[in-house]
């Protein structure tokens, strides 16, 4: 498969992918070049120079995904990628502790005012009675949006002795007590009683001006403000106002309504110290958001699912608990397939025991691509696989309970009269297949399978195996269930190689088998 890096990439990351894929590492390509090349490719990996639009999209008949080595991804269209059923991931995490330290930096730098300091010195200049700074010990810190960066500068700032002080309508009390942090119920509240407000939110048209002439007004006019998230959630022009006219005492600034910005008017001012977007700007944080899209970009390239993916209706963070459990849920997805001979109208996953215990929606895509796989002829991926249950008629539906019978946690699929289960056993998870078409069984799921259910009698293992033998097919393993002597019996057999039709056919005749599966995941 052939990967195009069309923005700068740390080394690290390019050669991650080199050693699994063909990469062509070609920057500065023009829109039209990039429409004109795109349809070689199975990925794209993009930062933030490259917009991956529509068009684009549209020309890559071979894309399955599509990356962004960083956190946001204003440069792709996501809406289109999803359309096309087109993976679309970024790295979230890479640039978060980096992020976190610049804004401290910036507080430190403004607390101190140290950029003031130095420019004053070098013009040989001692100001020393002048410079007079703020002493963080004691202070109330604002923390305006307790996501992942927010909450790692609440961190740090606690060390400084800083009262802390949040707004986040998504963050419960309980866990931002459990972090040391006090909720307060408004942005304007948050304002009023910080005394520095530093701000992490995502950009959107809500946050937009989210702190403006308002709320700048309502801060004290010794507080502090800074901004390293994302340009234009605050003010800029109320910015000016507020730091010229004395509102605040100073302000940080990483990032601008517009960039590249050279010749704003918040420049020409003493109480402001700004810097050039370098939030993510460490050596470690480019290193790890190479790494980080190079391995979402090879889960996607093998099908596998892809924690970081924006556009898949999960979190991006799985629950550990799950993710051991994802291979199964996609195994029991195509053994719900073959078992049911076609697609099911309503599917209902359950989820009994522990599992319950978290939130199962990564699992249940899982199973739905499984279940999807040996149906459709595009590939299936955890992206497009929702759509095309719905363009299919199916409903999925889950349920949970906590009590499971004989086992810690089991998955099932269940439509009408057909039902698979699985479970993991053992320090190791290893898979076993519990039930198959209501029968109890306990058995290693295995690339190829065969069910046979008939009328209990003596002889059926002996003719069963005798056929198999004749046709050079070893049983790897083989388990009989039944409800009561002389009813209804499943015999579940794991053999090392394909069965031929015309073999399954002979032992569905011979035994007289009210229904035969023969299962090949291979």
């Amino acid at each position: 498969m052939k990967v195009l890096v069309a923005d700068p990439l740390s080394e690290a990351g390019v050669d991650a992918l080199a050693a699994e894929f063909d990469v062509d590492v070609r920057p500065g390509l023009g829109k039209a070049e990039l429409v004109e090349a795109i349809g070689a490719y199975d990925a794209v990996i993009v930062r933030s120079a490259t917009t991956i639009d529509a068009d684009v999209i549209s020309a890559g008949t071979k894309l399955k995904v599509i990356a962004r080595a960083g956190i946001g991804l204003d440069n792709v269209d996501v809406r289109a990628a999803t359309a096309r059923g087109v993976l679309v991931c970024n790295a979230p995490q890479s640039n978060i502790v980096s992020a976190a330290e610049h804004a401290v930096a910036l507080l430190l730098a403004l607390a101190r005012r140290i950029p003031e300091a130095d420019r004053s010195l070098r013009a040989g200049e001692w100001r020393r009675s002048e410079l007079e700074g703020m002493e963080l010990h004691g202070k109330v810190l604002g923390v305006l949006g307790l996501g992942r960066v927010g909450a790692l500068v609440a961190q740090r700032c606690s060390a400084f002795g800083m009262r802390l002080v949040a707004h986040d309508p998504y963050v419960s009390a309980e866990r931002a007590a459990r972090m040391g942090v006090e909720l307060v119920g408004t942005v304007d509240e948050l304002c009023a009683v910080a005394d520095v407000l530093t701000v992490h939110l995502p950009k959107t048209p809500e946050t937009t001006g989210v702190v403006g002439e308002a709320q700048l007004a309502a801060m004290k006019p010794t507080a502090r403000i800074v901004n390293t998230a994302r340009g234009g959630l605050v003010d800029e022009d109320a910015l000016y106002t507020a730091l010229s006219e004395g509102w605040i005492a100073g302000a940080a600034v990483d990032v601008f309504s517009t960039e590249p910005m050279t010749d704003s008017k918040l420049f020409a001012l003493d109480n402001i110290v700004v810097t050039p977007h370098l939030g993510a700007s460490t050596s470690e944080a480019q290193d790890k958001a190479g790494t980080m899209v190079a391995e979402a970009v090879a889960l996607a390239l093998r099908g596998e699912f892809v924690p970081s993916a924006v556009n898949v209706e999960v979190g991006a963070v799985i629950p550990e608990p799950l993710k051991p459990f994802l291979p199964l849920a996609e195994k029991l997805g195509r053994l719900f397939t073959a078992l049911h001979a076609g697609v099911a109208n309503e599917l209902t996953v359950e989820y009994v025991g522990r599992i319950a215990e978290e939130d199962p929606q990564a699992l249940t895509l899982s199973a739905l691509k499984g279940l999807l796989t040996d149906v459709v002829h595009e590939p299936v991926t955890f992206v497009n696989a929702p759509l095309l249950a719905v363009e299919r008629g199916m409903a999925v539906s889950t349920l949970t309970s906590a009590a499971a019978r004989d086992y810690l946690s089991v998955i099932r699929l269940r439509a009408g009269d057909v039902c698979v289960a699985g479970t993991l056993v053992g320090p190791t998870n290893r898979e076993r297949l519990v039930e198959v078409w209501g029968f109890d069984v306990d058995m290693e799921p295995s690339d190829h399978m065969v069910f046979f259910r008939y009328v209990d009698r003596p002889g059926i293992v002996g003719v069963i195996g005798g056929r198999l033998g004749e046709a050079g097919v070893n049983i790897a393993s083989m388990q009989v269930g039944r409800r009561a002597a002389g009813g209804e019996a499943l015999i579940a057999m794991a053999v090392d190689s394909a069965i031929p039709p015309d073999v399954v056919d002979d032992i569905v005749a011979a035994i007289g088998a009210t229904d035969a599966r023969a299962i090949d995941l291979a």
